[in-house]
């Protein structure tokens, strides 16, 4: 309620001044200060992520639509029935005008990979066997089994190729000062070592003012027109924007693929029993919740999106069908645990701040107050019984819905899990994911609400922004005419 508040209180104090159409775009990224931070010491928020991929591009990149293309890497090959991948590096350079180097991508790749790293996505690449130097242009990275999805994996900002000790990248941007609240990025481009005399220094409309701040400020700034693009939009701060003066043209929502539930990360008492988890997710009222929030954010029963790489279709948990008429009712289901177990039946539920999180956690707690449990809110990273899982998939397979979704789950699922990855054809990798798929829904170790809600505010200014799975926008694709 507070931000609610707090954005109403700032929207009346928002000009509207118009924006000249060739200055810097001021790009407002929703968390903390924007700076370049080493993946391997953990999640990064949104505005690390961008000031990541902009400063430091990985081996290669996602376009504006989420698709692959060229970062420090100008070209690739696959060989040796996938499990070889040979990546050609194009001239880049860091800040200090040095040359990026095979031995300088090896020497970063290792790091975000190795034993003691925390990059979210080192769980994922556990099929890398060795990355090695084959020339000072040229790498090398051996798979213990073939894996056709790694290079949406390191086109990830959080495989950036960068180096820690003076922080630098290869662009697509340099941070060249600091800038009020924020950033001032120029592209990496220096006219004294282009060898084409043609080539002219990239006009102001292609720099970018990176600015990372709340999320009620950045809709204020939006508003104002101090801002082009605002871009980490979460389901938390949604009803925000449907309190502000932004333009229903303004507001872009991603097709975000990934995860959107409660986890079951606690199975004592109440929760031990996979008929009573069952129970409890039959009961939350998913459309009444997804359309307090937008009525254009559809709710889900299963797992997994669609089939992906599993060997059939994404499996539909029994309490996502009607019931039975000889089924007992919900309530007489808890009712009849609770004899049997005497005491007050309460569950934590994690989830993060944010409006749009107050009114999950209503429609959550009042489920459980019909059933006579007791909810009681926490911090996301708190102990909890139940907790929110809301993450993009950062590639396509369903190896990661399932391993994402355990936490924990029956050994009949990990078990499968485990053996998806460990799997050394794409035929056995995609029957362990099935049957990983089926196990978790039988199980019911996590609870589908919907697909992730990821949004943004978007200035006509910026033709190029492109909505698309990833939830991911790139700085450098932004105007069509700057790219």
């Amino acid at each position: 309620m507070r931000r609610i508040i707090e954005v109403a209180a700032l929207t009346l104090l928002a000009g509207c001044g118009p924006r000249a159409d060739d200055g810097p775009v001021t790009v407002s990224a929703i968390g903390g200060a924007p700076a370049l931070v080493d993946p391997a010491r953990g999640v990064l928020d949104t505005p690390a992520r961008v000031m990541l991929d902009s400063t430091a591009q990985g081996l290669v990149r996602f376009d504006a639509s989420g698709q692959i293309e060229p970062g420090i890497a100008e070209r690739w090959s696959v060989i040796d029935q996938g499990k070889s991948y040979i990546f050609r590096l194009r001239d880049g350079e860091w800040n200090d005008g040095e040359r990026v180097a095979a031995a300088d991508v090896v020497k970063v790749l290792r790091h975000q990979i190795a034993s003691n790293s925390r990059n979210i996505l080192r769980p994922y690449l556990t099929a890398i066997d060795e990355i090695v130097e084959m020339t000072p242009e040229v790498i090398e990275i051996r798979l213990k089994r073939p894996r056709p999805d790694l290079l949406k994996l390191f086109a990830q900002p959080e495989l950036a190729i960068f180096r820690a000790r003076p922080p630098s990248g290869s662009g697509p941007f340099r941070a060249t000062a600091q800038r009020g609240r924020g950033i001032l990025l120029r592209p990496a481009f220096d006219p004294a070592r282009s060898p084409d005399d043609e080539v002219v220094e990239p006009p102001a409309a292609a720099n970018i003012h990176l600015i990372g701040e709340r999320a009620a400020r950045a809709i204020v700034r939006f508003e104002r027109r101090e801002a082009q693009l605002v871009t980490g939009g979460t389901f938390t701060d949604w009803p925000l924007v449907a309190l502000s003066q932004v333009a229903p043209l303004n507001r872009r929502m991603d097709p975000a693929a990934g995860l959107f539930g409660l986890a079951i990360v606690n199975r004592d008492g109440v929760l031990a029993d996979p008929a009573n988890r069952a129970v409890i997710a039959r009961a939350i009222d998913r459309a009444a919740f997804t359309t307090a929030i937008s009525s254009d954010w559809a709710v889900i029963s299963q797992l997994l999106p669609e089939q992906l790489d599993s060997a059939a279709p994404p499996a539909v948990p029994d309490w996502a069908q009607p019931a039975a008429d000889t089924d007992p009712s919900p309530t007489a289901r808890i009712a009849q645990w609770k004899g049997a177990h005497p005491g007050e039946v309460r569950l934590r539920i994690a989830l993060p701040d944010g409006p749009g999180a107050t009114l999950l956690y209503g429609y959550v707690g009042a489920a459980l107050v019909s059933l006579g449990i007791v909810p009681e809110r926490v911090a996301a990273n708190a102990p909890a019984d139940l907790r929110l899982i809301d993450e993009v998939a950062p590639y396509d397979s369903g190896r990661w819905y399932v391993a994402t979704a355990c936490q924990p789950c029956s050994e009949a699922a990990q078990t499968a899990i485990d053996a998806a990855r460990d799997a050394d054809s794409p035929r056995m990798r995609a029957q362990q994911i099935a049957a990983a798929d089926a196990a978790l829904a039988n199980d019911v170790a996590f609870i589908p609400i919907a697909r992730p809600l990821r949004w943004s505010l978007v200035s006509v200014r910026l033709k190029a922004w492109t909505g698309n799975s990833r939830a991911w926008h790139p700085l450098n694709h932004l105007r069509s005419d700057t790219n």
